[in-house]
């Protein structure tokens, strides 16, 4: 009897064994392959892990597709809550599909290219950021053509990588003064003929009005504020190029509130509009 249970006990081993072999020899990276002669140190790499996009289901045919990259913010700027305000403000415009990703690493995915237009809420706060590669499959898309549509504090991302600045157009200078104090101001639509604004009038909002944009890029501003603080204009919309994609930069979205104010959610849905290389409408 004693004989037979030990033969049992070493067939379930030895079956166990080879269960945990077979699974081990599966996961790619685990052992090395090599030929006779190769360096046994080279080890077959794991696949890639690919960012989860979330949507409610496929674009239909003929809709410009909207990639809505966010996922890490400074603490004061809840992303979380500005994603379906922000995904349901672009898809009030039926020719337009918005797919969400919460990991800019997606930039460098090739499946970047199937994308009309990113719409890009995200700064790398205290994060060393998605790396050199999210960033150049960044930069390469907008030459290529695809659309951009940064949301307020976007333009503090990237700090330290120089190209950055000539993609947005301007960026965020921590040396100089932030913003005025959060509150109630007037953003005036200076330029009525351009796509994204015209048939908009100036707008009163609960926001911060940004006074740190930095940078020497041709940009086209479109609409401004004065600061309550220094009395000096400063812009709250602007248009740029870069390679052969169209940039939108707004500092306004600060929080809920600040989309409140319904032709703040008109803007960004515009900008993605006239980025993805559709005609704007309300």
């Amino acid at each position: 009897m004693i004989s037979d249970k030990k033969n049992a006990e070493r067939k379930i081993n030895r079956r166990s064994f080879l269960s945990s072999a077979a699974v081990l020899f599966a996961v790619p990276g685990i052992f090395s392959s090599r030929a006779a002669g190769q360096d046994e140190s080279v080890a077959v790499k794991p696949p890639a892990i690919v960012p989860v996009l979330v949507q409610d289901k496929a674009a239909a045919p003929g809709q410009k597709k909207i990639i809505l990259v966010t996922g890490c913010d400074y603490p004061g700027h809840p992303w979380k809550l500005l994603e379906p305000i922000l995904r349901d403000a672009v898809s009030a415009d039926q020719r337009m599909h918005v797919t969400v990703t919460e990991d800019a690493k997606f930039l460098a995915s090739p499946d970047l290219k199937n994308y009309d237009a990113i719409l890009f809420n995200y700064m790398n706060w205290k994060n060393p950021g998605p790396g050199p590669e999210a960033q150049e499959g960044l930069r390469r898309a907008v030459e290529g053509g695809t659309g951009l549509v940064m949301v307020h504090f976007t333009c503090g991302a990237f700090q330290g990588w120089p190209e950055f600045v000539k993609v947005a157009g301007r960026v965020w200078n921590p040396k100089f003064r932030g913003h005025d104090p959060r509150g109630e101001f007037k953003v005036e639509i200076v330029d009525k003929s351009h796509p994204i604004t015209t048939g908009m009038e100036d707008f009163n909002t609960f926001d911060e009005l940004y006074t740190c944009l930095d940078g020497n890029e041709p940009i086209h501003v479109i609409a401004k504020a004065v600061s309550k603080v220094d009395k000096k204009d400063y812009p709250m919309a602007y248009t740029h190029a870069y390679g052969k994609g169209k940039v939108f930069m707004s500092v306004l979205g600060h929080d809920p509130k600040a989309f409140e104010q319904e032709a703040v959610k008109k803007l960004f849905r515009r900008a993605c509009a006239w980025a993805s290389g559709l005609e704007p409408k309300e």
